[in-house]
C-alpha cells in the first residue's frame, strides 16, 4: 500500500528530496547543491536545468538509499523558492535563459519608475505587496525584453513562464500541467488577492502575457501525475504545492489566526496565519496567501515580513571573512563572549526588506574597538538574525491586534541553541522547536498527504506535530529596550540614501 510521502524542497542554494510516513516522521532526506551565478553585483541567477538535475538526482539517491520504494508513494509535493522567474519553451521545455533569483536586484530602476508614476497603492491595494524587485512580475519583464528571439516565439503562444513550481510541476508531468498553486501566484504581483486569479490592470502594467502565465490552483489538491520519469513510475499524484514559507507555516501547524513562525534560512521569514481575514499592513508588512485547500476550499492568508539576510550573514562570515570554518561553528564562538561588546553588524548585503523595503541599504559593521574580536563579530551576528526578526513580529502582533503565546522556529539555523535564546530574549516570547525542522518539507508532505487523504482534515495533521525544545525569556524588559536602541541606531546608519 503506498504510504509515504515524498517531497521536492527546492531552495535557493539546493534541493532537497524528503520522505515522510504518515505518522510524521520524516524517514531521511538528501541535498544536492547547485551554482549560484552572479553575472554583476546584485544580480542572483540560477541555471534552470541544473536545479532539474539536482531534483532527479535526489529522487535517485533516496530510491537508493531504501528510503522509499517507487511503489510507497502515495503522492508528491513541492515546496520552492518562491520570486525566482523564469521562461521555458512549451515545445521543447528547454528554458530560453537562466532564471533571475528572488534575491536578484536588476530591476530596481523599473519598480522604481513605476514608484515615481504613482503605481505602488494600486499594486498594493490589488496584490497586498510593495513594488519590489523581490517579486516576480517586473523579473517577468525584464526577461520578456532581454531574451533575444523571444518575439516570435511569444506570439505563437509557445514561450511558459512561471516560478519554480511551476517549472517542477512542467518537468514532473512530462509537460502535462502549467499550474502555480495561490501562495506562489500571490508572490508575483500579477495576482488580484480578493479574487485568486491573474489582474488584468496588472498584467498590463508590468507588460506580461496572460496567456504565458500557468494556471492557479490549490495548494492541496490532486493537480496532475508524473509522466515520463526514468526514476518515478507514471501514474503518482502531484497533490501539494506551496511556496516555501507558507509550506512553513503549514507545517508548523500554524493553523490558526495568530499562530506564527519564523524560518532562519537564507533569509529570515515570518509568517502570521490571520485566517479568513484579509489584512493590509501601514507599516511595510506583506499581506500574502498562505494556501487553498482543495478546489473550491477557503483561502487562508497570512502576514509576512522578512530578511533578505539571515543564514547567509552566517555563510558570509565563513566564505569572504573566514572567521569560521563551517557555520555551526558559528554558536561556540559568539558563546566565547558574554554579549557583543557595543559591536553591531547589521547584514543589509542585498538591501533591507521588511518593514524598510530599501534595496539602497548597504550592509555596516560598527562600534569596533581594539579589545573586539572574531567571538564579537559572530555574537553581533546572531544578535543581528533575532533583533531582526524582533522588529518584524512586534509589527505582526500590533497590526493583527493579536499577542503571540509563541513563536515556531524552523529552518536549518534554529538548530542553534544561544540563537534561539536570543530570539526568545529579544523577541520577549517563549519560542518553540519542533521535532522536525525541516518545516517546509513538512508542509510540502502535509499538503500532498491532505490532497490524497493520507490525512483527512489539519486537526490529524496537529496530532503528529511535536515539540523539541521550548526556549523561555531570560532578559529583562530594560535590558531588552537598551538592545533595541542599539540595534535601531546602527539599522538607521546602513541607509544611505533615504530621505
Amino acid at each position: 500500500m503506498a504510504d509515504v510521502i515524498l517531497a521536492v524542497d527546492q531552495g535557493t542554494t539546493g534541493t532537497t528530496i524528503a520522505v515522510m510516513a504518515g505518522d510524521g516522521r520524516l524517514l531521511g532526506s538528501v541535498n544536492h547543491e547547485f551554482p549560484q551565478i552572479y553575472p554583476q553585483p546584485g544580480w542572483v541567477e540560477h541555471n534552470p536545468d541544473a536545479i532539474w538535475s539536482s531534483v532527479l538526482k535526489g529522487i535517485r539517491a533516496v530510491l537508493r538509499k531504501g528510503l522509499a520504494k517507487p511503489g510507497d508513494i502515495a503522492a508528491i509535493g513541492i515546496t520552492n523558492q518562491r520570486e525566482t522567474a523564469l521562461l521555458w519553451d512549451r515545445d521543447s521545455g528547454k528554458p530560453m535563459n537562466n532564471a533571475i533569483v528572488w534575491q536578484c536586484r536588476r530591476t530596481t530602476p523599473f519598480c522604481e519608475a513605476l514608484k515615481r508614476a504613482g503605481h505602488e497603492p494600486r499594486v498594493r491595494a490589488k496584490t497586498g505587496l510593495v513594488l519590489d524587485p523581490y517579486f516576480s512580475a517586473s523579473k517577468f519583464r525584464w526577461l520578456l525584453d532581454n531574451t533575444p528571439g523571444i518575439g516570435r516565439r511569444l506570439s505563437q503562444g509557445k514561450v511558459a513562464a512561471g516560478t519554480m513550481d511551476s517549472f517542477l510541476l512542467w518537468r514532473l508531468t512530462g509537460g502535462a500541467v502549467h499550474a502555480t498553486d495561490v501562495s506562489n501566484a500571490s508572490r508575483t504581483s500579477l495576482l488580484n488577492l480578493e479574487e485568486q486569479t491573474w489582474d488584468d490592470e496588472l498584467l498590463g502594467l508590468f507588460g506580461v502575457p496572460r496567456h504565458m502565465l500557468p494556471e492557479v490552483v490549490p495548494s492541496s489538491a490532486i493537480l496532475g501525475h508524473t509522466k515520463g520519469l526514468r526514476e518515478l513510475p507514471d501514474g503518482i499524484p502531484i497533490a501539494g504545492i506551496a511556496g516555501d514559507q507558507q509550506a512553513a507555516l503549514f507545517g508548523q501547524a500554524c493553523f490558526k489566526p495568530g499562530d506564527a513562525k519564523c524560518t532562519f534560512g537564507t533569509g529570515s521569514f515570518i509568517l502570521m496565519n490571520t485566517g479568513a481575514e484579509r489584512l493590509d499592513s501601514e507599516a511595510g508588512l506583506l499581506t500574502t496567501i498562505g494556501w487553498q485547500l482543495g478546489h473550491g476550499g477557503p483561502v487562508s492568508y497570512a502576514l509576512e515580513g522578512g530578511a533578505f539576510i539571515c543564514g547567509a550573514a552566517v555563510q558570509w562570515l565563513r566564505d569572504e571573512l573566514c572567521i569560521i570554518r563551517s557555520a555551526p561553528d558559528i554558536e561556540s564562538l559568539a558563546a566565547s563572549v558574554p554579549d557583543s561588546g557595543g559591536v553591531e553588524f547589521v547584514p543589509a548585503l542585498a538591501g533591507l526588506g521588511a518593514p524598510h523595503w530599501d534595496p539602497e541599504a548597504r550592509g555596516m559593521i560598527c562600534g569596533l574597538t581594539r579589545g573586539s574580536g572574531r567571538g564579537h563579530i559572530a555574537r553581533a551576528t546572531l544578535d543581528a538574525m533575532a533583533l531582526q526578526n524582533a522588529d518584524i513580529l512586534k509589527l505582526m502582533e500590533a497590526e493583527a491586534g493579536k499577542r503571540m503565546k509563541a513563536l515556531r522556529v524552523d529552518g536549518g539555523a534554529a538548530a542553534n541553541n544561544l540563537l534561539m535564546q536570543l530570539q526568545a530574549d529579544y523577541l520577549g516570547r517563549k519560542i518553540i522547536r519542533p521535532r522536525v525542522i525541516e518545516t517546509t518539507v513538512a508542509g510540502a508532505c502535509f499538503l500532498a498527504g491532505l490532497g490524497v487523504g493520507l490525512w483527512n482534515s489539519t486537526a490529524e495533521i496537529a496530532k503528529v506535530w511535536g515539540v523539541d525544545q521550548e526556549f523561555r525569556v531570560a532578559l529583562s524588559p530594560k535590558k531588552r529596550a537598551n538592545r533595541w536602541q542599539a540595534w535601531h541606531t546602527a539599522v538607521a546608519r546602513t541607509r544611505l540614501k533615504s530621505p
